[in-house]
């Protein structure tokens, strides 16, 4: 049988404190003496009391919920991306509620279950939502937007990469090595970031009167970019593939392997995203990626911010992670 623990009124006529400061002592960022923090904190240890965080939520008018709406947790770039967005929210106190909408059929369910939890704020990951359908659904949060859908005078916050440096330090570092022939895979067609990717290089390539020879089409995955990779480079004898991300990065070069091709001698390839798994000593890739937990970092400050506050935009310049895929050590 469960045993019944104390009240906060029986935890604070034992502690010769006021109800209101058994609350404060729960709440990493409130005011008050460490002496008495701690005092609670043992007699709420040794008599097994925990604060209902329902209750609170319903005191302040703050559930502390931070609903997250990504595409998938499987794919590298938004697991490691979340993963250090769930460590900046477990240290400010705040709760992530994840939705994962990659393969759901009815998204707008899915998040009009998560908003009876009553969340006061929803990070927009995934290119898959609209941000006008998380608005209307999550009517009572906060939106935060990170999947660079454009905002076209959304009264909202985001935090936006920007590659364009980056993309042209590529093409001109590539060209002076005498590469002239490129080819972009893209991911879904639905995705802005893509978008978004495939223009700066598109750009920084019509800078030196050169483009794009082929655009072939994924869908982010490692069996996308080795089975588009085997077709194309059938077809094609490209000296340069940008990949929209860095999965498929690693599987064209797998196709190449397959097809006898040398990486980066007759092939150089490069990712977007930096994830861990490009930066093994096996793959090597070239990789565009923002600074680590840049992302994560801008998006737990605004979460931060008043709710009256004004909208908050955030632009992350990204940086280039050079690795042997394009000829380029460590360092180089």
């Amino acid at each position: 049988m469960r045993r019944k623990g104390l009240t906060s009124v029986e935890l604070a006529k034992l502690a010769g404190v006021s109800s209101a400061t058994i609350s404060r002592a729960f709440s990493a960022d409130s005011r008050i003496k460490p002496e008495t923090r701690e005092r609670v904190l043992a007699l709420a240890e040794e008599h097994g009391f925990r604060p209902n965080a329902m209750a609170r939520s319903l005191n302040n008018r703050q559930s502390r919920l931070v609903a997250l709406v990504v595409n998938t947790v499987a794919n590298p770039a938004e697991g490691e991306g979340l993963d250090l967005l769930i460590h900046r929210l477990q240290e400010r106190e705040r709760m992530p509620l994840i939705l994962c909408c990659a393969d759901h059929k009815d998204r707008s369910q899915l998040m009009r279950i998560a908003s009876t939890y009553q969340v006061d704020h929803v990070v927009l990951y995934s290119d898959q939502v609209s941000i006008d359908d998380a608005i209307r659904i999550f009517r009572s949060a906060t939106p935060v937007v990170a999947s660079s859908e454009p905002l076209n005078g959304r009264d909202v916050s985001d935090v936006r990469l920007d590659s364009s440096v980056a993309s042209a330090q590529i093409v001109e570092a590539l060209v002076e090595r005498g590469r002239k022939h490129f080819v972009y895979l893209s991911g879904r067609d639905s995705s802005h970031v893509d978008k978004q990717r495939m223009a700066w290089f598109a750009k920084a390539l019509d800078a030196r009167g050169l483009g794009f020879d082929v655009v072939a089409h994924g869908d982010y995955s490692y069996e996308s970019g080795y089975k588009e990779g085997v077709l194309m480079l059938r077809r094609v004898r490209p000296d340069v593939v940008i990949c929209a991300n860095d999965l498929m990065a690693i599987g064209v070069k797998d196709a190449a392997a397959l097809l006898g091709l040398r990486v980066p001698e007759d092939l150089a390839i490069v990712g977007h995203d930096g994830v861990a798994l490009a930066n093994w000593d096996s793959h090597s890739l070239t990789t565009i990626m923002p600074p680590r937990s840049a992302v994560s970092d801008a998006l737990a400050e605004i979460i931060e911010l008043s709710p009256t506050s004004d909208p908050v935009r955030r632009v992350i310049a990204c940086e280039i992670r050079w690795g042997r895929s394009t000829g380029h050590g460590p360092g180089d």
